[in-house]
């Protein structure tokens, strides 16, 4: 098959975004698919150095050509990159537009693109949420005619219903227990694929790596809180608000490499030793090898996907099972979908998690082999993208209830 996939490796040069976006395409590559990854996001660029944005693409293309030979060489010419000055790198623009009307499949990924119309020439396309009840409540002002945001949000929801098929790193969604509406989209669940073979290679024996838990994250969300059914959704900063203390109760160091507005001085006093995130996240080198050299992963996780039940879990935690490093992280309901209690550890209170820690501490190299076989059998990437092309390609498209088609059909009626 024929498949584009879009992402934000170039505009956001991190570390973990490479890994986020890029292991879909080298993924659909090992699959034997003809891929090309797009990226075409209307946004200037990221210049992570200097914590602004800037015109010129020109840089940021060259780091993605650079970390794609460094290591998926297969994907060196399957590339097409546009800044927002609509200058183009890696592939000849008419050429990936070409590509993309002529695909099988486009898959676009993160809201990330500017969906020109040659994209929607596709025979199939689909729409990935990854940020699952952020995405969501922008589509619920859809159905409140008393919202002052209710024509934008009509409008993003025909934007959206141009698509086929819908998917969503929320794996519980349309589950009873979880509060994330599902009415005016049909949502179908995935989750973040793993090229396991760029990770093996990557992993620390356990007894060479610090003996210390870590994570990267934000400790300040740039999503401002959204509201759904008067209920208020955050993000990070409220769930670790909730474990500041965490420290205390657990038996090893904890390391926190965060960025944003966070406390240093109230973690610290709590037994959290803050870095800087900016140092381990500029390139995906880098990033792989501070999750490989670690004792285990601790982290909780957005406050809008703990508190909707979403079933969302992080592309970083999959990341660190692929390295063979077992994690401890809260539960927002993938405890579900994937198995917990050996190599993963899922948490609500303070007890579980300290129980997970003491399970790590007391057998790192049987909870390192456990982190390896939840991520073969769970995340692969042969295994995920399989089941998301067969649901992709045989779903009916556009599939959403009748509230949807009437909240359709009545803006079209608008003048």
């Amino acid at each position: 098959m024929r498949i584009v996939i879009t992402g934000l490796a170039a505009t956001f040069p991190y570390g973990g975004v490479f890994w986020d976006y890029l292991q879909y395409a080298l993924g659909l590559h090992q699959l034997g698919h003809d891929v090309l990854y797009l990226e075409d996001t209307g946004k200037w660029c990221y210049n992570p150095e200097a914590s602004t944005f800037v015109e010129s693409g020109e840089e940021n293309a060259r780091r993605l050509a650079t970390n794609l030979d460094r290591h998926m060489p297969e994907l060196n010419d399957r590339w097409a990159f546009r800044d927002g000055t609509c200058t183009s790198y890696g592939r000849d623009w008419k050429q990936a537009m070409a590509f993309c009307r002529s695909a099988d499949l486009f898959i676009h990924l993160s809201a990330s693109c500017l969906m020109e119309d040659d994209c929607f020439e596709a025979d199939r396309v689909a729409f990935v949420d990854s940020d699952p009840m952020y995405t969501q409540a922008k589509l619920a002002l859809a159905a409140d005619s008393n919202s002052p945001n209710h024509e934008s949000a009509l409008e993003h929801l025909a934007w959206l219903k141009r698509h086929d098929v819908f998917f969503t790193f929320g794996e519980n969604v349309g589950n009873p227990d979880c509060l994330i509406p599902n009415d005016l989209i049909r949502w179908q669940p995935t989750r973040q694929p793993i090229t396991i073979d760029r990770f093996t290679a990557a992993s620390k024996p356990v007894d060479h790596r610090r003996q210390t838990l870590t994570t990267v994250g934000s400790w300040n969300p740039h999503e401002v809180s959204v509201l759904i059914n008067g209920q208020s959704y955050g993000g990070k900063s409220i769930e670790f608000e909730r474990f500041l203390e965490a420290p205390k109760r657990l038996n090893a160091p904890m390391e926190l490499a965060i960025s944003g507005n966070y406390p240093a001085g109230r973690l610290i006093e709590n037994g959290w030793n803050p870095i800087d995130a900016l140092g381990v996240s500029l390139d995906p080198t880098v990033y792989r090898d501070y999750l490989a050299d670690s004792l285990g992963e601790f982290s909780v996780a957005k406050h809008a996907y703990v508190a909707s039940r979403s079933g969302w879990f992080s592309c970083r935690s999959a990341c660190y099972l692929a390295l063979s490093v077992p994690a401890v992280v809260q539960d927002t309901g993938f405890s579900r979908f994937i198995p917990t209690g050996k190599g993963l550890f899922a948490f609500n209170t303070a007890d579980e998690a300290a129980a997970g820690v003491e399970a790590i501490v007391a057998d790192p190299a049987g909870q390192s082999r456990a982190a390896l076989e939840i991520a073969r059998e769970y995340f692969d990437a042969s295994t995920v993208l399989q089941n998301f092309i067969e649901a992709a390609m045989n779903d009916a498209p556009h599939a959403a209830d009748t509230t949807a088609g009437n909240i359709t059909a009545s803006m079209e009626r608008q003048p």
